[in-house]
């Protein structure tokens, strides 16, 4: 059912998605929903979701959890955004960590939030509802900074995290798994945003 939802969903509409807080338990139950959004935008094999799904389960007992979805008015998903305080032990937090040299690693790994995933389907971007995710989100986490890895090319995932302010901590990063050189970005919080990308 979720799938079919999904898929009508994807044609053009002129409704305007809600944003809304979810609990862990909430995305929990949706996270197969979002994973789909997840291979759509990522433009990754239908099974890189199902992978991901678990992975994504075992975030929401990561400590400082916090989600936004944007929603249809049927409650159709059409994108999504969460993450957790980024701590040593973690696979994303250690990786980046001997990436980055050890002052960037000391001012910007400490009291930082790591935003996992950000994701609209394609058909809705464009239209400022990853800024919008975004933007609600950090406007209710504690922590100092923001941290995120995005593919390192001239998106439009890349030009919103501009525009608020995020700055490279590392540029060209291969995680593994991936064949595609990712940016590692950092941002103070709260967000400052300049003009839309």
């Amino acid at each position: 059912m979720g799938h079919d939802r999904l898929v009508q969903s994807t044609d053009p509409v002129t409704a305007v998605p809600r944003v809304e807080a979810w609990s862990p338990q909430q995305f929990a139950a949706r996270v197969d929903e979002a994973m789909q959004i997840y291979v759509e935008a990522m433009g990754y094999a239908p099974y890189a979701g199902t992978q991901r799904a678990v992975t994504a389960r075992r975030h929401t007992a990561n400590e400082a959890f916090a989600c936004r979805a944007a929603l249809m008015p049927d409650d159709t998903l059409v994108g999504f955004g969460y993450g957790y305080t980024t701590l040593p032990g973690q696979w994303w937090h250690d990786l980046v960590r001997k990436a980055l040299t050890p002052d960037l690693a000391r001012a910007w790994l400490r009291d930082a939030f790591e935003l996992s995933e950000l994701h609209v389907l394609p058909t809705f971007q464009g239209r400022g509802l990853g800024r919008r995710l975004l933007t609600e989100l950090s406007a209710r986490i504690p922590h100092a900074a923001m941290l995120l890895s995005t593919p390192d090319a001239d998106t439009r995932a890349f030009r919103m995290y501009r525009s608020l302010g995020f700055v490279d901590l590392r540029r060209h990063y291969l995680f593994p798994g991936d064949s595609r050189p990712f940016a590692v970005l950092g941002a103070r919080l709260p967000l400052r945003p300049s003009a839309p990308a």
